[in-house]
């Protein structure tokens, strides 16, 4: 039996060897059939006799045929790779050995284009394909084709192309890019056809090659660049996912570059490509940092991803607030972690962010919490608005509002979501509940319960409950005790407490109820007394936000924290005694006596001589004043009448530093400047506290702010005091009656006189003041809390010499319009309020502000118009971006109207008048030309402000062209100006930021003085373009007599002829020129104050003309005066002074920034029947009530009183509005 299976099985073998030799003798007499005949049964043997025998035909033959090529080549074919892999295997090793021979066989048919009866034309891709991965050799004469065809005028062809030769250079073994060097430039230069699949297809190759081959991702850098800029929105996205994908694989492979590509896509326009890339940044860092899956290096590299996508909560868009919302809750802080966990990476995310991602942070707290007031009082609309697509998410919240009323468990599963003590895992089975309820089987997209599920998102805490909170203290106690990862994570220990403190103060205002417990208190108590100041600070606002219930449930915590707050507010800094004041304020029940046991001490032992230990009482006894009136208003009028004003303010007891800057860094302010600034925040305090002027205290404190303005900070003019000190009490006293004017009661009793000073803050001299005080007009704006005429102070921002400083404004006033034309939209009471919301009836308030700008003095001059007009059309160009409810003819109906008026502010002053009619008729000159609408009738009669206009006269017709059509021409045309005259050749230009002049007095007012290179008005007055496009470097900010290298464009230089001029002129024709007006490019180079060289004047010879500073009125003229002065001196316009160079020294004085010894004033003041603000004789309400402090400004109180005003950027009224806004102007 076994030897008859032997014998059968030996008979097997020879038989299917015999039917191997009929074959290989079938194939030598017929060498074209198919090499599918190979099978996988064929052992080695007959498979090597088979490819020697197709060889020797091949490479011994007269040539290789047609049909025989297209045997072999069709077996390469992927449709018949598949089903016969032993042929495909065959004909790969028959190509390799008589690749010589075949090479120029296969040139023919791939490049020639000879086909066969198979018709391999077809397939010539995916056989240079094949054939390439067998050998490249083979492929000789068919690559010099391919880049041919790559610059084929057929699209399609080059797309075909393209994807070959994609394949070809992104196969994980090629070479073909280093050895083909013209062809892979050729290639790359595909990334910029003007094909876009072509595009297309070059983008997505990129991810296979920066994978595969890394050393060639600096070759496809630019070129990707250019795509991340592409036109087509496909094509932006396809760039950030080929960096992300190649990102994902290994961070090595993408460089900076690339990410910064990426980075830049999360601003792109279209919400698709957005989207893409903060997606993959977010899956970036939750890889590499989160995880730490590459080391640490590698989470250097994208450390700075979760700054960058939390920065994107601040654009506008909905859905970017909701997508940065998801990435944080599941990317940057996942919210499937355990407690521990996640708040380990809450703290450590915490401390690395930079400032403004940890405002984006707080930001977002906030919107939480209105979202979750919203729900819980059904503001439908409100709620709608921080959906996506807020048109159809109405419908659906309405929806959703009517399913909660008929669901009773439902209501009750959303009341639990959203209440104070859910905890996270609660929040997370009522979403699911919640979830479920809605979902509908038979819908499989339910666009309503999508919104549900955004909603439910953004309310749901599913970060922060009491467990949360215990965990992030007890990182922080670790972070104290130094037993924390602190190191490990990149963080100092130090940086890692403070930042953990800031964010439990972050959270405290949306998560008051979870830090009620011992542990927490007794952690924030050891807090309270580190040295670190701002640790103490965020420690003590965390218990004014979370401690209403210590005093009744925590007696221990209470009994420990009464004196930490009372030291506090005695002898810490000022920013912790504000809130150690509020913090008594807010939770205890005996706030009285606490407060009162405050107030009686600091009181009593203020001390002007020790000025560095005055400024913590001053903050102290000015919140407390704020939120005790009744209690304390009037012990306060004494220590304001007595201290305050008579001994603060009123004294200067140190000398400034006269180093000529305009500006000094926060460190370098001296004490008494600082005491002097909470000096005059204190006064405001104390206003707002009371909210009323029965003790006409309020008047009493405008004059004496107006006065400090008038006199450019130095209230006592003795000049003792320095620039930059002077800047910041300028900038204290704008600022302060600016946040008066939130009040409605002093609104009222605020004159146009004291608002036009206040809006000349914002063309100061110095570059932070103008930024600052923008800033704060701005913030109080965008709150509703200012009056509607204070957003006209914006149009004197065209004037700014800085192009940062005009676009800032222009920014201001695009928000600021938009906000109240929503507000008005939304709230249908607001109608009744439109002549304080309207923002076109800003127009008014605008007009009266510029006819009585200072620079404004001559109705008919040119230049002097040119610059009304572009203020007029910096602020109209917004307001007529739009003809909403036809409100360019409303605008134009407003101007007219005007003219049909007088000006209340001097009714019966013909040039006042005269000057307020022009600037109508230069609006109404821009309103017509910059609108065809403007004709129509308007939509209702506008109702002008009585406080700035008269009621119009019935007979009173006023039809007078104010400005000639000559005039109106060159105004619409923007002719340039003519050139005016060299006067003084290499004279070097006065530095940015600062305005020459010279004080001078009366005794000087009236003589006749010859100038020598004096700027004149028109060259004062140039455009914004032409002040913004001089360069200047090496100049110092704070520099003296700074050492400059001047760049100056030849045709914007505009010196003037040497004149000679009268006092009229020189009070006249020059006080137009506006400290603003200077050539100037940057803040960095602005604030340059140069001192003049010393000038020996001769008493009986020819003294400096006198120019009004810009708000100053105008020095009396003493008797004695020549009879010339006498008959030329007329009352000067309020102005900035400006001074004029006798000609005996023309080079004594550079670039008009002079100073002559100041006179005494022995002449009697005039009785000015002018409404104008008295320097010399500002009255302050005294202690007892009834008499009147006078203010002289003789010589004994003469410069010092302006220093500060420490970092106004960083108020301590930050956190104060929230109290004062309920008194504001309008309450929102």
């Amino acid at each position: 039996m076994r030897w008859h299976y032997m014998a059968r099985s030996r008979m097997g073998i020879e038989e299917e060897y015999m039917q191997d030799l009929r074959i290989l003798s079938y194939e030598y007499e017929n060498p074209k059939r198919d090499l599918s005949l190979g099978s996988n049964s064929h052992n080695q043997k007959v498979q090597m006799h088979m490819l020697d025998l197709m060889s020797s035909i091949i490479m011994e033959g007269d040539g290789v045929t047609q049909e025989l090529l297209d045997s072999i080549l069709i077996n390469l074919i992927p449709a018949h790779k598949n089903l016969n892999k032993q042929a495909f295997d065959l004909a790969k090793v028959l190509l390799k050995r008589t690749v010589q021979t075949i090479e120029p066989c296969i040139a023919n048919v791939l490049v020639l284009g000879k086909s066969s009866v198979s018709d391999l034309s077809e397939h010539v891709f995916d056989l240079i394909q094949e054939l390439f991965a067998i050998d490249p050799h083979l492929l000789l004469s068919v690559m010099p084709q391919l880049e041919f065809k790559l610059k084929s005028n057929d699209g399609e062809e080059r797309l075909a192309v393209v994807r070959l030769l994609a394949k070809l250079f992104g196969s994980k073994d090629s070479d073909l890019a280093t050895q083909n060097r013209p062809l892979w430039q050729c290639f790359l230069g595909r990334f910029n056809d003007i094909h876009v699949p072509v595009r297309l297809e070059s983008v997505k190759f990129a991810s296979h090659c920066l994978m595969n081959h890394p050393d060639l991702a600096k070759d496809l850098t630019e070129y990707l660049k250019v795509r991340s800029h592409d036109p087509e929105e496909a094509i932006r996205h396809d760039v950030i996912v080929t960096i992300i994908t190649a990102g994902k694989r290994d961070l090595s492979l993408v460089n900076d570059q690339l990410l910064g590509f990426v980075r830049e896509r999360t601003l792109d326009k279209r919400w698709r490509v957005r989207k893409e890339a903060m997606m993959g940044l977010a899956q970036l860092y939750k890889k590499y940092c989160l995880h730490a899956e590459a080391g640490k290096d590698a989470a250097e590299k994208v450390s700075w991803i979760k700054d960058k996508l939390l920065h994107i909560y601040y654009q506008n868009s909905i859905d970017d607030k909701l997508l940065v919302e998801k990435i944080f809750a599941q990317y940057l802080v996942p919210h499937n972690l355990e407690t521990e966990e996640r708040m380990k990476c809450l703290y450590y995310l915490y401390a690395s962010l930079d400032p403004n991602a940890v405002k984006v942070e707080l930001g977002a707290a906030e919107e939480l919490t209105e979202a979750n007031s919203a729900a819980m009082f059904g503001k439908l609309m409100t709620i709608a608005k921080n959906l996506p697509d807020p048109g159809k998410a109405q419908d659906f919240v309405k929806k959703f509002n009517q399913v909660l009323g008929d669901d009773e468990k439902l209501r009750s599963q959303l009341e639990l979501l959203i209440s104070p003590t859910c905890s996270c895992k609660q929040a997370d089975v009522c979403v699911r509940e919640i979830a479920r309820k809605l979902a509908n089987p038979k819908q499989p997209t339910n666009p309503f319960l999508e919104m549900v599920k955004f909603l439910l998102e953004r309310i749901a805490p599913v970060h922060i409950d009491s467990e949360a909170i215990s965990a992030l203290v007890k990182l922080m106690n670790k972070s104290i005790e130094g037993t924390a990862d602190d190191e490990e994570e990149g963080v100092s220990p130090d940086t890692a407490i403070r930042a953990g403190l800031e964010l439990l103060k972050v959270l405290s205002f949306t998560h008051p109820t979870s830090f009620h417990s011992a542990e927490t208190y007794e952690s924030l108590l050891q807090c309270l007394r580190m040295e670190d100041d701002k640790v103490a600070e965020a420690a003590i606002q965390i218990f004014r936000n979370t401690g209403h219930k210590i005093e009744t449930d925590l007696p221990q915590i209470r009994s420990t924290l009464i004196p930490i707050l009372h030291q506090k507010a005695k002898r810490g800094t000022p920013h912790q005694a504000k809130q150690a004041v509020h913090c008594i304020h807010a939770i205890f029940s005996n706030k009285e006596v606490q407060l009162a046991q405050i107030f009686e001490p600091l009181s009593r032992s203020l001390n002007a001589d020790v000025p560095e230990q005055l400024i913590t009482p001053l903050v102290s006894l000015g919140h407390i004043s704020m939120l005790a009136p009744d209690q304390f208003a009037s012990p306060m009028k004494s220590v304001v009448a007595n201290f305050i004003v008579k001994d603060l303010l009123m004294n200067d007891r140190s000398t400034g530093e006269k180093n000529g800057k305009l500006w000094s860094p926060d460190e370098e302010v001296s004490p008494e400047v600082l005491a002097k600034v909470q000096a005059i925040k204190l006064l405001v305090r104390w206003l707002l506290g009371m909210k009323n002027n029965q003790s006409k205290s309020a008047n009493s404190t405008l004059r004496l702010l107006s006065a400090m303005l008038v006199s450019e900070g130095d209230l006592t003019e003795q000049k003792r005091i320095s620039k930059s000190d002077m800047s910041r009490l300028r900038l204290a006293a704008g600022s302060a009656i600016m946040k008066l004017a939130q009040e409605p009661c002093y609104h009222e009793i605020i004159t146009p006189e004291q608002f036009q000073l206040c809006a000349l803050v914002i063309n100061d001299e110095c570059y932070q003041v103008r930024q600052i005080f923008a800033q704060k007009l701005h913030k109080a704006l965008v709150k509703l809390l200012l009056p509607l005429e204070y957003m006209a102070i914006f149009a004197l921002c065209a004037k700014d010499p800085v192009k940062e400083r005009r676009a800032h404004a222009r920014q201001c006033l695009l928000k600021n319009i938009s906000i109240r034309r929503e507000y008005i939209k939304q709230n249908p009471m607001a109608n009744e309020k439109l002549l304080s919301l309207l923002p076109e009836y800003v127009v008014p308030y605008m007009i009266h502000l510029l006819a009585h700008d200072p620079d404004f003095t001559k109705p008919q001059d040119v230049d002097q118009l040119r610059d009304v007009k572009e203020c007029l059309w910096f602020m109209l160009e917004v307001l007529m971006t739009k003809n909403e409810n036809n409100s360019h003819a409303f605008m134009k109906k407003m101007a007219e109207n005007i003219k049909l008026t007088r000006d209340a502010q001097s009714p019966d002053e013909p040039k006042a008048n005269e000057k307020l009619y022009t600037v109508c008729d230069v609006a109404l000159c821009v309103i017509n030309s910059k609108s065809a609408l403007c004709n129509a009738d308007s939509p209702k009669d506008p109702v002008l402000p009585t406080k700035f206009f008269t009621q119009p006269e019935k007979d009173f017709c006023n039809d007078r062209n104010y400005i000639s059509e000559e005039t109106r021409v060159l105004l619409l045309t923007g002719k340039p100006k003519p050139t005016a005259v060299l006067g003084t050749v290499n004279k070097p230009l006065s530095a940015t930021g600062r305005r020459p002049y010279i004080r001078t007095t009366g005794s000087e007012t009236g003589s006749n003085i010859s100038v020598n290179s004096e700027l004149s008005s028109s060259a004062g007055n140039r455009s914004r373009e032409q002040s913004s496009d001089i360069s200047e470097t090496g100049v110092s900010e704070n520099d003296e007599n700074p050492v400059r290298i001047i760049s100056v464009t030849p045709a914007k230089t505009e010196p003037v002829k040497n004149k000679e001029i009268n006092s009229d002129q020189a009070t006249q024709g020059n006080s137009t020129e506006r400290g603003k007006k200077r050539t100037a490019t940057a803040s960095g180079t602005e604030n340059i104050h140069q001192k003049p060289e010393e000038k020996n004047v001769d008493e009986t010879g020819p003294s400096l003309a006198a120019k009004t500073r810009r708000g100053r009125p105008p020095k009396p003229e003493p008797q004695g005066t020549t009879a010339k002065s006498e008959e030329t001196n007329k009352p000067p316009v309020r102005g900035r002074k400006r001074a004029a160079v006798s000609q005996e020294s023309p080079g004594s004085l550079e670039a008009g920034n002079a100073k002559a010894p100041k006179q005494q004033d022995t002449a009697k003041k005039p009785a000015a029947a002018q409404r104008q603000i008295d320097l010399q004789r500002s009255q302050v309400l005294g202690s007892d009530g009834d008499s009147l402090l006078e203010i002289d400004s003789s010589p004994e109180y003469s410069q010092n009183a302006m220093d500060l005003f420490k970092a106004c950027g960083s108020s301590q009224e930050d956190t104060e509005d929230t109290e004062i806004a309920e008194g504001g102007f309008l309450k929102v």
